[in-house]
């Protein structure tokens, strides 16, 4: 899996994950968002649109970056899922507690 972060203005970081995300790449994705969070940067943005494969160690990594981001004042949304990340999160009904957005700017328009 390749992992991009980008920064945007107003503190937001954007992680655009490429390839499976799974058991062998989460603790790497964990990483990502806990650098973004110590660099007061908490309001994460996750692109899921070259996302291939979520399993639940990488829905758990998900869900980890989640409650972090909101602990550190933030909050950490996904942007275009692919297909099977939303079925994923349709099966496991965290669609409603990870919110998908389909860009940056529509989950922090004021960014």
């Amino acid at each position: 899996m390749d992992l991009v972060s980008i920064q945007h203005p107003g503190g937001i970081t954007e992680l655009t994950l490429d390839g499976r995300l799974n058991m062998v790449t989460a603790a790497r994705v964990r990483e990502a968002i806990h650098e973004a969070i110590v660099a007061n940067s908490p309001s994460i943005a996750v692109d899921l649109s070259k996302t291939s494969f979520l399993d639940s160690s990488g829905l758990g990594a998900l869900v980890w970056g989640l409650k972090a981001a909101r602990e550190a004042g933030g909050d950490l949304v996904l942007v275009n899922p692919t297909e099977q990340v939303v079925l994923v999160l349709d099966l496991t009904n965290m669609n409603a507690t990870l919110r998908s957005f389909s860009s940056v700017a529509e989950a922090y328009p004021h960014g």
